[in-house]
């Protein structure tokens, strides 16, 4: 079962794409909202961690190959940091992070430290991810040696591997939208015993691959890789993730970019709703730029996902094209402007009979080869992002709450909506929050960068992001695009803004906008 609640980036046809979570109880909106009970000071955690931590030297060396990606050039290293399994017994069991590192080329005098880059997810492997996103920050590796990880649960960092790859192919046919007595079974089993199998293959590990246990592990590779402050880069959910750590850590915020920003104020219900209208609006500005009414273009669109549902469309693959496929081909391409003729070409060739080509649209997002081998992204995501949310609607709930998604939007609402309630069904560990605390009384500015077309993360959330970190601490700037994140996208506005902020330490105005 695809997941588009808190979308972000993981490599995927030149897009960045990702995901979210929920926990126990709830129904929707703020009825009933928590905050995290972490501290805002770091002390504790901080005060009583041994020296075969924090002293830890790292054995940088050549780069391997993955099953994902080819071993990049000569001028990254990679090397493996050793973190606390458990946070509050960071004495104990220890548990590997897999780091990459370009080192900073400007010549004597220019280096800043380090920049770390988190691309998003939950479950995206920044070690694969780096190599490839460099090329978009090269201007600034003349300051910084450029850094990312595979976070915990992710990739070479103990990676977790739900279901086979026979698994996933069964339950590609498990409707997404159940709409008789047997589907909605059928819907809530498949996610119980994806459950089960998470927590089969993550042993000990699947409660403790939180955002709050990652932020954690931040603060350290900090200080083992010999910086005073943290210089941080976060994409869509790597937003989320900077929040939290400058929530723990305001003051070793040094200089912090939060790119297509995730509304930490909504619980799991309303970031579904948040993206029902993301993607919604990003569909509209895609129909009006073929020349068609959004709201006929739409309804279209609906009328041909009911047709699957009643009758998957052959492929030349000799798979059949589901509505849940169909809706995540559909998906995938709004996250770049660039990508809108493939969707052109996807939906005409559907209406037409054949569902080829939005089968390999989904198949992109789902990370399937065509071997019938997937990858791993989304089974962390579901695993960190599950650990993360307290919110689980029942089914009924959700039932309940069908209704306002499809209002939302006709073509994604049915999708987000049941998926409030099957992401984290019958889950084996507890949720930790309804909303994460960002709140960093006395941080440095973080610039955070809103995009209007952006589908996975609505640029609101930028500015509910700005008012959460604090008065002082939140610069928000608009840029008036289309996909998801803003920087390296073609404004010379905002990458000049960005890189004013990173290199020089330039803040901007708040609430300046790049047209």
């Amino acid at each position: 079962m695809a997941r588009f609640v808190r979308w972000a980036a993981v490599v995927a046809a030149g897009l960045l794409v990702a995901g979210c979570g929920g926990g126990p109880s709830g129904g929707g909106g703020d009825e009933g909202k928590t905050r995290s009970e972490e501290p805002s000071s770091p002390s504790a955690a901080a005060a009583a961690l041994p020296s075969s931590l924090t002293s830890q030297k790292l054995d940088w060396g050549r780069c391997a190959s993955t099953s994902d990606s080819a071993a990049p050039g000569d001028e990254w290293r990679c090397a493996t940091l050793e973190v606390p399994l458990d946070w509050s017994k960071p004495d104990g069991k220890t548990i590997g992070l897999a780091l990459i590192r370009a080192k900073a080329d400007g010549g004597p005098g220019k280096r800043i430290g380090s920049l770390l880059f988190n691309f998003g997810g939950p479950g995206g492997s920044g070690v694969s991810r780096m190599p490839y996103y460099a090329t978009t920050v090269s201007a600034l590796r003349e300051r910084y040696d450029l850094v990312s990880w595979d976070p915990r649960g992710v990739g070479a960092s103990e990676g977790i591997r739900c279901r086979s790859d026979k698994e996933l192919r069964s339950a590609e046919s498990v409707d997404a939208t159940p709409d008789t007595a047997a589907e909605e079974t059928a819907y809530f089993q498949d996610a119980a015993s994806f459950g089960k199998g998470c927590q089969k293959a993550a042993g000990d590990l699947i409660a403790h691959v939180s955002t709050t246990d990652t932020a954690r592990d931040m603060d350290l590779m900090r200080q083992v890789l010999g910086d005073r402050q943290m210089h941080y880069f976060g994409i869509s959910y790597g937003t989320e993730l900077g929040g939290v750590y400058a929530h723990l850590f305001p003051k070793r915020v040094g200089r912090l970019i939060l790119d297509a920003v995730v509304d930490p104020a909504a619980d799991s219900v309303g970031h579904a709703k948040n993206q029902a209208r993301g993607f919604q609006r990003a569909l509209d500005d895609y129909l009006k730029s073929t020349g068609q009414d959004p709201e006929q273009g739409s309804r279209k669109i609906a009328a041909l996902l009911r047709k699957l549902d009643a009758e998957p469309l052959a492929t030349s693959s000799g798979r059949r094209l589901t509505d849940t496929l169909a809706v995540t081909g559909i998906v995938l391409p709004l996250y770049s402007q660039d990508s809108w003729p493939t969707l052109t070409s996807a939906l005409q060739a559907a209406e037409d009979g054949d569902g080829s080509e939005l089968l390999s649209l989904a198949d992109q997002y789902n990370e399937r080869d065509s071997s019938g081998h997937y990858g791993t992204s989304a089974h962390s995501q579901r695993v960190i992002s599950c650990l993360d949310d307290r919110q689980r609607p029942t089914p009924a709930q959700t039932k309940k709450l069908l209704p306002d998604f499809e209002r939302i939007s006709p073509v994604f609402g049915d999708f987000l909506g049941w998926d409030t309630a099957g992401w984290c069904h019958d889950w084996p560990v507890a949720g930790q929050y309804d909303t994460p605390q960002v709140s960093a009384p006395g941080s440095a500015p973080v610039l955070l960068v809103g995009n209007t077309g952006d589908p996975a993360t609505p640029y609101e959330g930028a500015r509910r992001m700005a008012d959460e970190l604090g008065k002082g601490v939140g610069v928000e700037l608009t840029w008036k695009g289309e996909g998801h994140s803003a920087y390296g996208r073609g404004s010379d506005c905002v990458d000049s803004t960005v890189n004013a902020y990173l290199l020089e330490g330039t803040v901007p105005k708040d609430g300046k906008v790049c047209s």
